[in-house]
């Protein structure tokens, strides 16, 4: 295992390119440019053709311990953030991968890398994966809520590789494994199904879960964001039908953090402890912060709807040309096991590896972490070098 830590500079800059959207999404700023912030890590005197970019849906992670442990560790790593940083309310995938598209091209031509191998971490895996698909032959031509967005148009250029680090499948399917079955009015979130409310004490259907309840309870949270969606789609067709083409709606989600897994360790085992990532999840379960709690028609299709998301992991995954390597966490109590695994297997390229940090949290933090994510990094760094791409100039 690498031993050798590197000190490195952290230059902040900015990505600026024109927006040309119909409707603007995004708060603040100039209005008629996108402008990413960005981050380079770069190891002082280990000069390198070779860059990891980062880039998360609503971005954030600037600052924890993988994307900093890489540039300790002599790799070059670049961490920007999408327009969206912080606030995926009116989050359009499409436009994130036109983001992300604008720094890979950037850490070509204004950076002078030649090898660029995006580090697709938790969200930013499916957003990753839907990045190289598009930029490696251009399908899509609108939104899933029919704006047109042409994928061609954008010239994005393909990565040389992709790295899935700690990734679920997809924004949409994570949001649909994740949702409140129970939940039958979404006007009235106390409305429920008490046979399906995993937190309710009086629920006879208790852990551990017979496959029974767990087929009827994955089966009406598809129904639940089937419905959602439903809804959706006649708002949207309503507000257009009147001559409304650009208007909105925002609406909230309540009960958008029950797993069955974060009750029952025996589903998708791993060594995560119970609970989910961020906290107790019945508090999370209607908190402010959770997965699409709130959002814009738009967003909602682009993003958190089952059946019409175009940014899925595997879908996306089934059509790499480049090398992969997919790195599961043992103990990640956000992505379990089989979103590791269904990533891995749906990788269309010869050129794919996969390896498990045993013990390794989500995020790589607490006192016990520094190890596991050492032995991340030297993964990383052997998997890169041994295609030529952590050799330094």
């Amino acid at each position: 295992m690498a031993t050798k830590q590197f000190s490195y500079d952290r230059i902040p800059y900015l990505i600026v390119f024109d927006d040309d959207s119909d409707y603007r999404d995004t708060y603040g700023g100039v209005t008629e440019s996108v402008v990413l912030e960005s981050f380079l890590m770069r190891p002082k005197d280990v000069p390198s053709d070779t860059v990891i970019v980062f880039m998360h849906p609503i971005g954030g992670g600037a600052y924890l311990p993988m994307s900093n442990a890489l540039p300790r560790a002599g790799h070059h790593v670049i961490y920007c953030n999408s327009r969206y940083r912080g606030v995926d309310s009116a989050l359009i995938m499409e436009k994130v991968v036109q983001d992300l598209g604008a720094c890979v091209r950037d850490a070509r031509e204004r950076w002078g890398y030649t090898n660029v191998v995006l580090a697709g971490w938790s969200g930013g895996g499916a957003l990753s994966l839907y990045y190289q698909q598009q930029a490696q032959e251009p399908t899509v031509t609108h939104t899933p809520a029919g704006d047109p967005f042409d994928m061609a148009a954008l010239e994005l250029q393909p990565a040389d590789g992709v790295m899935l680090l700690a990734a679920h499948v997809s924004r949409h399917g994570t949001l649909t494994e994740w949702m409140d079955a129970s939940v039958v009015d979404e006007n009235d979130p106390d409305e429920r199904d008490p046979e399906l409310d995993l937190y309710n004490p009086d629920n006879p259907n208790r852990p551990p879960y017979t496959e029974e309840f767990l087929v009827r309870y994955r089966q009406a949270q598809v129904a639940r964001n089937r419905r959602i969606t439903t809804w959706v789609k006649k708002t949207l067709a309503d507000l257009r039908s009147r001559g409304h083409t650009l208007e909105e709606r925002g609406f909230v989600t309540h009960g958008t953090m029950a797993d069955p897994r974060w009750l029952d360790l025996s589903l998708d085992p791993n060594d995560r402890e119970p609970g989910c990532y961020l906290g107790d999840p019945q508090v999370v379960n209607n908190g402010p912060v959770a997965l699409a709690r709130f959002s814009t028609l738009r967003s909602w299709l682009s993003q958190w709807s089952y059946d019409d998301a175009h940014g899925d992991g595997p879908r996306c995954a089934a059509d790499l040309r480049v090398p992969t390597l997919v790195i599961g966490n043992s103990a990640d109590n956000a992505c379990t096991p089989s979103h590791t695994q269904r990533l891995y297997e749906a990788v269309g390229h010869p050129d794919k590896t996969m390896h498990t940090v045993q013990g390794a949290t989500h995020y790589y933090s607490g006192p016990d972490q520094g190890p596991k994510l050492a032995e991340a990094v030297s993964v990383i760094t052997e998997w890169m070098g041994d295609r030529g791409w952590a050799k330094t100039l």
